[in-house]
């Protein structure tokens, strides 16, 4: 089940989103100490709380039992897009659709919240994800190369 995230999920959210772009880190030998603002090292509960209350952007989560196992916001921007942040799935849930539900939760939110585009950043040397948002009609437009991160950032979007 998917639901609208509240104050008291916050602390559940920040588990979440570190859990599993943690597994990311690894795999591309993200450290603290390279990547510092990584999200899997940057996410904390100020952030998330900032993220619902300052910026009020939409947050869902999805439910097995009484956690949440996987999360996602958007960011609605003023120019009819929004981008899709923090998309995570515990990694012990993974391969059960959980994300596939979420992203076309996603899409379903956008189009509610009159965004005729989303978009969406992700580590671009992740060749996995990058075909698994291709698959859901995703395009590639671009990567930037920032003095922070050692990686690429490379950036979707969807019509």
């Amino acid at each position: 089940m998917i639901r609208k995230i509240t104050q008291n999920d916050i602390v559940q959210c920040v588990k979440v989103i570190k859990e599993s772009f943690e597994t990311v880190a690894k795999e591309f030998d993200i450290t603290e100490e390279n990547g510092p603002r990584f999200t899997a090292f940057a996410t904390d509960e100020k952030r998330i709380d900032w993220h619902l209350n300052g910026e009020h952007r939409p947050m869902y989560g999805y439910i097995e039992g009484n956690q949440i196992v996987g999360y996602y916001s958007l960011l609605v921007k003023e120019n009819g897009e929004c981008e899709l942040n923090n998309l995570s799935v515990l990694p012990k849930y993974r391969h059960h659709k959980i994300g596939y539900q979420l992203l076309k939760h996603a899409f379903e939110k956008a189009i509610e919240l009159n965004c005729s585009k989303i978009s969406i950043g992700i580590v671009e040397e992740n060749a996995v994800l990058r075909k698994w948002y291709e698959m859901y009609g995703f395009v590639h437009t671009g990567t930037e190369k920032y003095d922070f991160f050692p990686f690429t950032c490379g950036y979707m979007e969807k019509n």
